[in-house]
């Protein structure tokens, strides 16, 4: 039994794998849904007709931006199904992916005529990105990686002139989880 105040190295890895990836999914996705919002209305006067209005989103101003969240979205998830050197190089590149999308967010928020709340928060997504991102390139060594019942496994040689399976439907059952065709002979 351990101490109240110490945690299983284990149960640390996967905790801080779990803030990790929530932080990069979270970040990812507010960037993703303020982008798509509208941050300007365009009126252009037409005459004795009533003024046109053209809404236009911060995806139409900023499109590398909704592309960027869409890498982050994927990287966050990838994070799970990577473990060592790559899991760290992956982590580099979502601190990278975040700080530009950051940037994007900050280029809105300069532009003139367009609201402020949806780039900011395209800004605050990018930098949870980021974090999450750096988090994980620094952190990721002690991380726990997916089990081995995920990665495939050698397969055993049938011996020949012994059939696979015996009669039995349990027995194909298990020739099938060994790997082996319960049909051949």
């Amino acid at each position: 039994m351990s101490a109240p105040g110490t945690t299983a190295p284990s149960a640390r890895g996967r905790r801080e794998l779990a803030y990790a990836v929530l932080l990069c999914l979270a970040g990812a996705g507010l960037a993703c849904w303020a982008v798509t919002r509208t941050w300007s209305v365009e009126m252009t006067a037409r005459g004795s007709l009533p003024p046109g209005r053209a809404d236009r989103t911060g995806a139409e101003l900023l499109p590398w931006v909704l592309a960027l969240t869409y890498v982050g979205l994927a990287g966050g998830g990838a994070v799970l199904a990577t473990r060592g050197r790559l899991r760290r190089l992956l982590g580099l590149l979502l601190g990278a992916v975040g700080v530009a999308v950051a940037v994007g967010g900050g280029i809105g928020l300069t532009e003139a005529g367009v609201s402020r709340q949806w780039p900011a928060l395209v800004l605050a997504g990018g930098l949870a990105l980021a974090s999450g991102g750096a988090f994980t390139a620094l952190r990721a060594a002690g991380w726990p990686a997916m089990g081995a019942r995920y990665e495939r496994r050698a397969v055993p040689a049938v011996e020949p002139g012994r059939p696979a399976v015996e009669r039995g439907t349990r027995d194909a059952w298990d020739a099938l989880d060994r790997g082996e065709d319960p049909t051949v002979s």
